[in-house]
């Protein structure tokens, strides 16, 4: 069914696809937005761990959506549901634990200040990080972003500070601090997407501790469904279309986007025209949904020209440690562990880039500390283990006793995920899911300079929580990725040859096309990219809206 033609039709509603919705429909531009799944109010937000975690409420079930993964091209094919963010309007900012950092200037020239590393693609950035620092500004102010930018090192020039004070801490991050200090490290507040106090209408945080992994029921987490969808919808000139899943982005005889074709809840397939289209469906899906969009213009796919859609994807290098502390046992002497507060917020960057290679590495990234997830079946999973090393009976019932009473302090690792050739998205016909439509097929394998910089961070952070001397220190992994933190498979520079996206994120070979999630990255930097991939879909609004007013 062909419908009316709209200014623009934005395909997702996460942090790249809201901010260019709400600035489109300020400037009285007519919007349609397209999202593959629910639109959750607060009401559905409720603490079930089953519900949230085990079952489809934010990601699909890997037999109805599978993506293809594996280690390596010379290996197999597995199905999985790993990258996949959330299926709902906000997508992974509802369910996120708003980690908000900033890149830093480093991050926007990585090629040019690490040279040609061996085995990796690094580009550097079409723009620098003060191009980017006045829409940090706005998204941080538009969403809601507590914290304190205290001086340290690796701290990144800022115009003002965070528009909402720091969430209320654990007594444990100023043990942290203590720590870091006698080891001549720099202890930082970690800004939070969450609300410290109430802010434009919605409600602050009422500290439930499930942030992660959940939506919240008091709109106090800044996910793009509680802060920018809400003001775009205000404006009367953007449309929310929930379970509308894309499927192919089509051209005209000139090679120009002509509309998205999509299927809506009751299986009916739509045709939207608008003068301009906007992908936003995280790095892994707005590939496939390029590479699937063939015409005889493009018959490897929309804008791949250069034959790099869904090539240098990257994902965030990840490692983990933890502390177990036994409350009934410690709390005379450290009163701290039977506090309950959730929020430890403390961060260490003091090993974001390394002055020169003696480690083996010079690009690293960000330690985040926090109490682990209190998911009781989760936990107990872990507990219990499987196979040879599984545990029964008794032996289980006294480890869930000692969980019961101990807290667990830990630390994830943000690392760069250095690009290569040989981590890339491409779309596999062979398998398709519940739409027909050929899904993901993602091929990784990690740079070793990756490696030895995790380990690195793990080790820097084990002698922080070995200085807190807990009763058991674990070590969980040094070799991982989070695969929901995803970029680079759309990159975006000045070359058409070596580049799928210009400097304003529009596709060099179709010039109403747009590209605003991770997928414009060049780099994965050392943070989690929420926050940067809203404040580029705010700078990219901003040229797009003067560029439109224009008639351009």
């Amino acid at each position: 069914m062909a419908l009316d033609s709209v200014d623009v039709c934005i395909v997702g509603s996460g942090a790249g696809g809201a901010p260019m919705a709400l600035e489109l429909g300020r400037a009285g531009f007519k919007v349609v937005v397209l999202e593959k799944g629910a639109h959750y109010k607060r009401e559905d937000f409720v603490h079930d761990e089953i519900l949230n975690s085990r079952r489809n409420f934010f990601m699909p079930l890997p037999w109805d959506e599978p993506h293809l993964w594996r280690n390596g091209a010379d290996k197999p094919y597995s199905r999985s549901n790993e990258a996949w963010t959330a299926n709902c309007v906000g997508g992974g900012t509802v369910h996120m634990s708003g980690y908000f950092y900033r890149f830093k200037p480093v991050d926007f020239r990585l090629r040019s200040e690490l040279g040609d590393v061996a085995g990796a693609s690094l580009a550097d950035w079409p723009i620098a990080y003060q191009d980017l620092a006045p829409f940090y500004d706005k998204a941080e102010e538009e969403m809601g972003v507590s914290g304190n930018a205290v001086p340290h090192p690796h701290l990144e020039p800022r115009s003002r500070n965070y528009p909402l004070p720091p969430l209320s801490e654990h007594p444990v991050a100023k043990e942290i601090d203590t720590v870091c200090k006698g080891l001549g490290w720099h202890s930082i507040p970690t800004a939070r997407g969450i609300l410290s106090q109430p802010y434009k209408g919605r409600a602050g945080c009422s500290y439930c501790t499930l942030c992660g992994s959940y939506g919240c029921e008091h709109d106090a987490k800044s996910g793009t469904n509680a802060s920018l969808i809400p003001a775009a919808l205000a404006t009367g000139k953007v449309e929310v279309r929930p379970y509308c899943m894309a499927t192919e982005v089509t051209v005209d005889a000139k090679g120009n986007a002509k509309s998205v074709v999509y299927v809506d809840k009751d299986g009916v397939t739509h045709e939207q025209p608008a003068k301009i289209i906007v992908v936003s469906c995280t790095a892994v899906e707005s590939a496939r949904l390029l590479l699937n969009s063939t015409s005889s213009r493009f018959p490897k796919g929309l804008a791949n020209d250069s034959g790099l859609v869904g090539k240098n994807l990257v994902f965030s290098s990840f490692g983990e440690s933890r502390a177990t502390f036994r409350v009934q046992q410690r709390k005379a002497e450290q009163p701290w562990v039977a506090n309950t507060a959730p929020f430890v917020n403390r961060s260490l960057q003091d090993f974001y880039m390394m002055p020169d290679d003696r480690f083996g590495f010079r690009k690293g990234g960000t330690l985040g500390f926090m109490w682990t997830h209190p998911n009781p079946i989760f936990a107990a999973v872990g507990i219990a283990k499987k196979g040879k090393d599984g545990i029964f009976g008794k032996a289980l019932k006294d480890k869930l006793r000692e969980y019961r009473d101990s807290r667990i302090l830990q630390f994830e690792i943000y690392g760069e995920f250095l690009p290569n050739p040989d981590t890339y998205v491409s779309v596999e016909s062979q398998v398709k899911d519940k739409f027909g439509l050929p899904v993901a097929a993602i091929t990784i394998k990690r740079h070793p300079l990756d490696l030895k910089m995790t380990r690195f961070l793990v080790e820097r952070g084990e002698e922080v929580l070995a200085g807190l001397k807990p009763d058991h220190l674990q070590r969980v992994g040094v070799a991982g990725e989070t695969t929901i933190l995803q970029g680079g498979t759309c990159r975006f520079g000045h070359d058409p040859a070596k580049s799928v996206l210009d400097k304003d994120c529009r596709a060099h070979s179709v010039k109403n096309l747009y590209v605003v999630d991770g997928s414009f990255l060049p780099s994965s930097g050392g943070v989690p990219v929420t926050l940067t991939i809203a404040a580029n879909s705010f700078r990219v609004a901003n040229a797009l809206v003067s560029r439109m007013k224009k008639g351009a």
